[in-house]
Formats: structure tokens, C-alpha cells, sequence
């Protein structure tokens, strides 16, 4: 029986997961009760629909949102109401305006049970479901039996399997990075050759980041989303838990994270950037000492590499399912109707990361690497559909290494090199997207409009951030409150975008790796041209 190749496994697996979850969102995104009360406000909430629940001692008041669940039980007698508040994503649990909305309905019901003035309230606040359950087990089971919607309810569960595959891919990035840096720094035998071959990975990287800025901006420019809608930032929005810093402070912290204090401890943290610095200082000086001393290590670092690289295949072979929670948990959670409020806002950021990785990036493939872009795509999609499932450059780190060498045929000395470095500093679909979110909330904020120095300014500024973005989840949030603040915008407004953010993280992290598996070719090409 001929065997599913992996990149048609995890296409399948990601379609699945997706269909299932919006399947699940939309008809099972809201509880079903015997008999739910439905309550209709002349101002609808922007964030999803409350709903009283008749349970046996009280009323328990429900609003399930892609990003939290607000309760409010009210049991009469001594115990009172006790009002809880659960992010479900792990967030700092605060109360948020939907909370607020959720008291002023309660009180305004007139079948809710009457309170008494002297009857305590208690309230209740934990930063996830498991600590919920440490803090009040009865609310939690009351949670779990009324307040939990089918669609959240398998979409969380796809998460906690879906964070298994991560963990698996995280176990193993580090070592495989250490090993991987070192035979290939090892394998080049001289320090000129290392120093090409940074210059021009670092040229390689620069260029195409402000390739993708300046699409950014010429779509945001043509397409203008938020242009014609109300010029109005609302007044209720949800604070960025990340506090902004000044561009010069983050990237002297990118500096300091060159050069780690502690190597091992840099190792056990996964501080990429200090892995990297310290990997490439041990090989290059091991390359200077030479001698068997440097045929010994080189002799090690193939060895780990050899065993690092068989573990990640067989990790590789649980993508598909890995990928399919991931999805199933997206589109379950997420739904479709988020794409309705923010939709030219979100078709400028697709058509500009469509033109990136469609156009410009396989252009450079065809006419500076030599390559087929779409034989070289074949090759890398099972690095792209995890990148897209997980929204995470770092944890596809091992499956892009796999997908490079053993598919696209690219060297281990340049693949080694250059991979791990864009891991951590070439962010083409997040700088892209940092450039259009700013103008977006710009043209929905009063009295703002960018002229000329200011675009160029947001230009550079993005440049800088991208290369500081982590490559985690929702990393370009954080680093967007640089750039706000050097137009002046408010930081407080990116509550507008954090809705449909999960979706377009997803897009610019597969535009990341794109990116970085494209510079491997170039770079192939011509360590090459330098051997022949």
C-alpha cells in the first residue's frame, strides 16, 4: 500500500481540523440547556451573547468569547453572588467591560433573584480553568456542567493535545540547534568562509523584511482599511497586558541576549539568541584551535546531530495529528463571524503576505537562488502547514531544518547557519503586519492622519522591531507598542485587532518561515559558486 506523503497528510489533518471546528462553533459555539433565557439589549455586545441559565440554587450568567468566560452565579441566601472571572487562554484574568455588562444585566433582570442589600459578595478571580479548580471547586463544576459550550469544550481539549506535538518539537529545537550550529560552523574548516556567509544571510534578511514593509504599506495605502468607517477609537477597549518599551531598549536587550551570563541556563530557558551567540563562539575558536581537538568535537557535534535529526523525524511523523488539534481549537474558538468585524482590516494584511510569498519571494528563488519555486514549496510545505497551525517559527524550527536538508536538498553548513538565525531575527510577515495594523488604527483614530515622515518613520521602526519579535505566538502584539508610540498613536488601541489576531499570526508566522527556507537556497547557491 503506497504511503500518504507527510506534506498531504498534514494538508488533510489541517482541513479537517478546520471544517470540524467551525462546524463546532456554529452549532455548538453556544450551551445547550433545557431551558436558556436568552437576554437581548438595545446595545449588542461586541463580544458574544450572555446567557442566564436556570440551575437548581441560583442563576449562573454565561459569555463565552475567543478569548475569555465571564460567570456570575447568584445563589440567595448566606453565600450571596460570587462573581468569577476565568481567562481560558491563560491570560491575566482582569474585569474587562464584557464583565461589567454582564453585572449591569443581572441587575436589570427582573426574574433574577432579589438581593438583599446586606448580603455579601464575593468574587472570585483565577488566570486559568485549573486554578479555578484549585480556588473554588464548586464553581468550577458548575462552570464545567453550565457554562462550557460544546465548541470550547473540544477546542480546548485540541489545544491541550495540540501543545503535546509543540512540547515534543520545543524538547527537541534546542539540542538540535546546538549540534546543528556546531557540525555546520565545524564543517566549514575556515573563518573566512563563516564570515560570507553571515554577511550575506544578514543582507539576505535585511532585504526582504523591507520588501515586505514596503508592501505593507503600498497595500495599506491602496486598499485603506478603516478609511470609511466611523473615525473613532472606542472607549471600552482591552488593555495590552504587554507593556510598550522604547526601541532602543529592546534592542539593547537583543543585545544583551547575545551574550549570556549563564550558557547553560540560556540552554534550559530557550533564549535562541544566546544558544546561537554561544554555538557559533565555541565552533568558530574550536575551528582556531585546530588540531585533533577540533576533529574530536567535530566528531561529537556529527554525532548529535545524527541522533538529534533521527528523533525529530520520528516527532515529524505526529505533525498531521498535532496539526488537526491545533486547527480543530482555531476554528472552534475562533468561528467565522470575527472575520465579518475587522474584514478589510484582515483582507489588507492576507493581500499583502499573499504578494510576499507569492511574488516577490518566489522571485528571488527563480532568479538568485536558480531554484523552482514551486517544486522548492513542495518540498517546504510540511514546515508551512505546521508554521500555520502552530503560529510559532520556533517550535517548527526542527520540521524546517528536516524539510530543507532532506527534501529541498540544501547543505547541513548552510541550513544550520542560516535557519536557526531566522528563527529569531527575519520576521517578514511580522513586520509586514505591524505596518498595516498601525495605519488601520490610525485611520480609525480622531484627528490622525500619517503623512510622509511619519510612514517613512513607521518603515524603519518596523524594520528594527521585527528583528527583537520573538518567535512565539503573538509575539508582533507585543512589539506593534513600539512602533504606535513612535507615531504617537495609543497603545491601548491594538484591543482592536486582538480578536481576529490568532488568525493572521497563523499567516505571518507561515510567511516567516517561507522567508527563511528561501534564504537557505540563496545562500546555497552561492556556497556553491564559492566551492566550485
Amino acid at each position: 500500500m503506497t504511503r500518504i506523503p507527510l506534506h498531504w497528510q498534514i494538508l488533510i489533518a489541517m482541513s479537517l481540523g478546520a471544517s470540524i471546528g467551525l462546524i463546532l462553533n456554529i452549532y455548538g459555539g453556544e450551551k445547550e440547556t433545557d431551558n436558556p433565557v436568552v437576554i437581548e439589549q438595545a446595545d449588542v455586545q461586541p463580544y458574544g451573547m450572555t446567557k442566564a441559565v436556570r440551575i437548581h440554587g441560583g442563576t449562573i450568567w454565561v459569555s463565552d468569547t475567543p478569548h475569555e468566560i465571564h460567570m456570575q452565579i447568584s445563589q440567595p441566601g448566606a453565600r450571596g453572588t460570587r462573581r468569577i472571572f476565568v481567562g481560558v487562554l491563560g491570560e491575566a484574568a482582569t474585569e474587562r467591560p464584557q464583565g461589567k455588562q454582564l453585572v449591569d444585566v443581572f441587575l436589570q433582570d427582573p426574574n433574577a433573584p432579589a438581593l438583599a442589600a446586606s448580603e455579601p459578595v464575593s468574587e472570585v478571580i483565577a488566570p486559568s480553568l485549573k486554578e479555578l479548580k484549585n480556588i473554588d471547586p464548586e464553581a468550577y463544576l458548575l462552570f464545567q456542567r453550565h457554562g462550557r459550550s460544546p465548541a470550547r469544550t473540544v477546542g480546548d481539549l485540541g489545544k491541550r493535545l495540540g501543545d503535546l506535538f509543540l512540547r515534543l518539537l520545543k524538547m527537541v529545537s534546542v539540542p538540535l540547534i546546538l549540534f546543528s550550529l556546531a557540525s555546520g560552523v565545524l564543517g566549514l574548516g575556515q573563518a573566512d568562509r563563516l564570515g560570507k556567509m553571515f554577511g550575506r544571510t544578514l543582507l539576505y534578511y535585511v532585504s526582504t523584511s523591507l520588501l515586505a514593509i514596503l508592501t505593507g504599506l503600498f497595500m495599506v495605502n491602496l486598499i485603506g482599511p478603516g478609511k470609511d468607517a466611523e473615525r473613532q477609537v472606542p472607549d471600552q477597549l482591552e488593555q495590552v497586558q504587554e507593556q510598550g518599551k522604547q526601541l532602543s531598549t529592546v534592542l539593547f536587550e537583543q543585545l544583551e541576549n547575545l551574550i549570556p551570563v549563564n550558557p547553560i541556563q540560556a540552554t534550559a530557558d530557550g533564549q535562541f539568541l544566546g544558544i546561537i551567540a554561544f554555538s557559533l563562539a565555541f565552533s568558530i575558536f574550536t575551528v582556531l584551535v585546530g588540531g585533533q581537538t577540533a576533529e574530536t568535537v567535530r566528531g561529537l557535534a556529527t554525532a548529535g546531530f545524527a541522533v538529534m535529526m533521527r528523533m525529530t523525524m520520528a516527532i515529524v511523523r505526529l505533525a498531521p495529528l498535532g496539526v488537526f488539534c491545533l486547527m480543530l481549537f482555531a476554528a472552534a474558538t475562533q468561528g467565522i463571524e470575527v472575520f465579518g468585524r475587522l474584514g478589510w482590516y484582515m483582507l489588507t494584511v492576507a493581500c499583502a503576505l499573499a504578494f510576499h510569498a507569492f511574488v516577490i519571494l518566489p522571485l528571488i528563488l527563480k532568479f538568485v537562488a536558480k531554484r523552482n519555486p514551486l517544486e522548492f514549496a513542495k518540498a517546504m510545505s510540511p514546515a508551512l502547514f505546521t508554521a500555520f497551525s502552530s503560529a510559532s517559527s520556533n517550535a517548527t524550527l526542527p520540521l524546517t531544518l528536516t524539510s530543507v536538508e532532506q527534501r529541498a536538498g540544501v547543505s547541513n553548513r548552510v541550513s544550520s547557519f542560516v535557519l536557526p538565525l531566522g528563527a529569531t531575527v527575519n520576521m517578514d510577515g511580522t513586520a509586514l503586519y505591524e505596518v498595516v495594523a498601525v495605519f488601520f488604527i490610525a485611520n480609525l483614530t480622531p484627528g490622525v492622519e500619517l503623512g510622509m515622515m511619519q510612514q517613512i518613520s513607521v518603515v524603519f521602526t518596523a524594520l528594527l522591531a521585527s528583528i527583537g519579535a520573538a518567535g512565539i505566538p503573538h509575539a508582533g502584539l507585543v512589539m506593534m507598542v513600539i512602533i504606535l508610540q513612535a507615531v504617537g498613536l495609543p497603545t491601548e488601541s491594538q484591543g482592536l485587532i486582538i480578536a481576529v489576531d490568532r488568525i493572521l499570526d497563523m499567516c505571518r508566522t507561515c510567511v516567516n518561515v517561507w522567508s527563511d527556507s528561501c534564504g537557505c537556497a540563496v545562500i546555497a547557491r552561492f556556497e556553491r559558486n564559492d566551492s566550485d
